[in-house]
């Protein structure tokens, strides 16, 4: 799998620095313009392009000696960078809702192509939730599949370790740099990882841990598989929101159920409920994922025409409007609302600001 040219980086890291310059206007220019040819464009030549005043002139004040400096510094450490419009970029991805422009990767890249299961769950698993992952991980790749998760500490880490232990493939989707180890305590996981596996990021290359870049992350985890299995999740937990992303983007929820008095339990019991597949071992998942594939109905068109009326939507303004105040217009908590505020911001319809959020005009 071939990644970005060395002389087309430059250019796509300036398309991914440039704020408001998403995939669906990048699409729509790329029938008036080569892509290539954009960022020694004009500023009156990219508005008669169809391009908004504040979105050309970022195109225009491009700091091209910080680009320069993350080229080197993807040149030196072996990073291979695809693109959402490289033939090589997993077809699965461009199927989400806001799928990442760039994706950074060391390792075996061809995997990105192959099935995948993610599994996740809770940084705090008991060693039985520790170990029904790692068996679980063992097994599915034992019959061909890759799994896929997000190196975090408790079910994320066990899961990888299963699929290494039977010397099959396992992804490990980043929410930091894919140069930097997140958690420090798996280090050596992520070394084994670089050797048989692969590190994927849509992050740069030195980015730190930010708590908002981690449920980024999961729209990936989700995004690249077939299905998502949960083992041990609080009520309030991450693993929750990769499953809420995993049935938007049409992907299988499974989850393990565990003991009423454990509160590790009832985040996937909360999942059932909701119609998740109750799951005791592989077959389980194996039955499931061999009816979905021949099933897949609900399509992305299906998806956004549900979100053309969005009530969250259209209480932002231009003006900046506090979190508190959108849950009050909205009649919601906030803890319910935040995950739609993160979709509209990756969907380039509003904008985080210091004291809330704005409406962003479209290109």
């Amino acid at each position: 799998m071939e990644s970005i040219k060395k002389s087309e980086l430059g250019n796509w890291l300036a398309f991914y620095l440039c704020k408001g310059l998403g995939i669906a206007i990048l699409i729509r220019l790329q029938k008036k313009i080569q892509l290539s040819q954009l960022t020694s464009t004009s500023y009156n030549q990219l508005l008669e392009f169809g391009l908004t005043a504040k979105i050309s002139q970022n195109l225009i004040n491009t700091d091209w000696s910080y680009i320069n400096q993350i080229t080197s510094s993807i040149l030196e450490q072996g990073i291979e960078v695809l693109c959402y419009f490289d033939d090589q970029y997993p077809e699965s991805l461009k199927q989400i809702a806001s799928p990442p422009l760039l994706l950074f990767c060391k390792g075996q890249v061809h995997l990105l192509s192959t099935p995948q299961i993610a599994m996740v769950g809770s940084r705090s698993a008991t060693p039985n939730g520790l170990i029904t992952a790692s068996q679980l991980a063992y097994e599915l790749v034992e019959k061909g599949l890759t799994i896929t998760s997000g190196l975090a500490l408790g079910i994320d880490g066990a899961a990888h370790k299963g699929a290494l232990a039977s010397n099959g493939y396992t992804i490990a989707v980043l929410g930091t740099g894919i140069d930097l180890v997140y958690p420090k305590r798996h280090t050596l996981l992520f070394e084994q990882i670089l050797k048989k596996g692969l590190l994927v990021s849509e992050f740069l290359p030195g980015t730190k841990p930010q708590a908002s870049n981690f449920p980024r992350r999961n729209r990936i985890i989700s995004g690249l598989s077939l299905g998502v299995v949960v083992v041990e999740a609080e009520i309030k937990s991450g693993s929750l929101i990769t499953t809420k992303y995993a049935l938007e983007q049409n992907r299988e929820v499974f989850a393990v159920p565990g003991s009423i008095h454990s509160s590790l339990s009832q985040g996937c019991h909360f999942l059932i409920k909701q119609g998740a597949k109750l799951i005791e071992n592989v077959d389980d998942i194996l039955e499931e994922l061999s009816f979905f594939t021949k099933s897949c109905l609900y399509t992305n068109r299906e998806q956004e025409k549900s979100k053309e009326n969005d009530p969250i939507l259209e209480q932002l303004g231009f003006e900046v409007t506090p979190v508190d105040v959108i849950a009050q217009r909205v009649q919601l908590p906030i803890e319910q609302i935040l995950p739609r505020l993160l979709d509209l911001e990756l969907e380039d319809k509003i904008e985080r600001v210091i004291d809330g959020y704005i409406k962003l005009r479209r290109c």
